[in-house]
């Protein structure tokens, strides 16, 4: 017999946790961070969990006997499979006990362990002594009676991922996140396809994009760039995410088109150095002309820190504030101090590309950034395009998949899910937390 059980990412977005167990055989699907759940009880950096156990009390890890380093029990749980690399998706894997081997994507290892090395150290970001064990798309991988093949799909960070999982049961797919609108569709597309010849029992499916969806393309987003770029006097602000390698090429060519430099932060450059490796990623170098990295005046650097000024063109507040109109600097909240150096000049433009006003990395103060930019006179413009698969869209994949049962995950609207989806073949199951269902 074959069940899930759903400990994360049912009625929100993110926190994916999700147990398949098969002839006794336990493997986990994602073990994300709930930005949600710890938001109930916790405020960075003033209030921040000090053990797993507090997790565990709140509510926030669940209750599972064998899965975590700080528990004396035998390991209960033979494997995790990570889709992709965001927060809330990956989040919580330092609490795991190392013999449960974590497999993930080639790529995915890289932004995870490049990411960990710019958080504040903590018992949340420690990564010493897991067990990778990294994969490309198609490679089969069998954990006893369980067999997961990855099929990688486009989402708004590289080497992102969907599974199959062929149980003793029949097959479950897994969709991860995923959009069919971005650079990579075909991949996704790909996905769909191989997924519906599996015949599944069951698709665990992300809906994230239920209600404000919005109709657009990476390729969009890089046009409106350019234009605001060159038709912007002082210097352009911008945020996004520092895994958004789509976003940030998209960045690079509108600078390159309007003849200015983009600056990103130590810890976009210290990730993307790292990805350098790959040359199928197609990403700019630290070295190009036309990037730089901005570093904010502090009297100690950490050690990757310095690794990136060794590497790449540096620039500072001080230098920053005379090349305004040649410069692109993307920032965020927690640099806009900086701007008091830097004073932008009349004409100058904030951009944010990311959701509004959530994404997988951050959640932004609205109303400390309004000030700073009403402050100094900057207006601010949305320029984005989801990393997520539109709900037209995803009702037609669904269809082509026509698996048996559907369980919606990674969306805040289940019952919504349910009814736009009505009159498919398959079982819509709005799933609830900590309960196991048989497939």
């Amino acid at each position: 017999m074959t069940s899930v059980t759903f400990y994360g990412g049912v009625g929100e977005i993110g926190g994916n946790k999700i147990l398949v167990e098969d002839k006794g055989t336990r493997i986990f699907l994602d073990f994300g961070m709930s930005f949600k759940a710890e938001k109930t009880f916790y405020s960075p950096p003033f209030l921040s969990p000090k053990s797993g156990n507090a997790l565990i009390e709140l509510g926030i890890l669940p209750k599972v006997d064998g899965l975590y380093e700080f528990d004396d029990s035998k390991a209960s749980v033979d494997a995790v499979f990570i889709s992709h690399a965001h927060l809330d998706h990956y989040g919580h894997v330092s609490m795991l006990k190392r013999e449960i081997p974590i497999y993930c994507g080639e790529t995915t290892r890289t932004i995870i362990e490049a990411s960990a090395m710019t958080r504040q150290s903590n018992f949340e970001s420690d990564l010493e002594g897991i067990q990778w064990k990294t994969f490309r798309t198609g490679k089969k991988m069998n954990v006893d009676s369980i067999q997961v093949e990855p099929i990688h799909v486009d989402h708004s960070v590289p080497g992102a991922y969907g599974f199959l999982v062929h149980t003793s049961s029949g097959t479950i797919v897994y969709t991860g996140d995923f959009r069919m609108h971005g650079p990579r569709k075909d991949m996704s597309e790909e996905f769909v396809e191989k997924a519906a010849e599996t015949d599944p029992i069951a698709i665990l499916t992300e809906g994230t994009n239920l209600t404000g969806a919005e109709i657009s393309s990476e390729a969009e987003v890089s046009d409106k760039l350019s234009r605001l770029v060159k038709a912007t006097k002082g210097i352009v602000l911008a945020e996004f995410s520092k895994s958004d390698t789509d976003r940030l090429t998209s960045f690079y060519s509108a600078v390159k088109s309007g003849s200015r430099s983009l600056a990103i932060s130590m810890r976009q450059a210290y990730v993307l150095k790292a990805l350098e490796k790959d040359p199928k990623l197609k990403l700019p170098r630290l070295s190009d002309k036309n990037l730089l990295v901005f570093r904010r005046a502090k009297k100690k650097y950490y050690p990757w820190e310095k690794e990136v000024m060794n590497e790449a063109n540096v620039i500072d507040s001080v230098k920053l504030s005379k090349l305004q109109n040649e410069t692109v600097l993307v920032t965020s909240l927690a640099d806009f101090e900086e701007l008091i150096e830097i004073k932008p000049a009349s004409g100058s433009c904030y951009v944010l590309s990311a959701s509004e006003p959530f994404n997988e990395e951050m959640e932004i103060d609205f109303d400390k950034l309004m000030s700073w930019l009403a402050h100094y006179g900057i207006v601010q413009y949305h320029i984005h395009v989801s990393g997520h698969i539109m709900p037209l869209q995803l009702r037609e994949a669904l269809q082509k998949i026509e698996a048996k049962k559907i369980y919606p995950i990674h969306n805040e609207h289940p019952e919504l899910f349910a009814k736009f989806v009505s009159g498919m073949k398959s079982e819509v199951v709005v799933a609830e937390k900590g309960m196991n269902y048989k497939l």
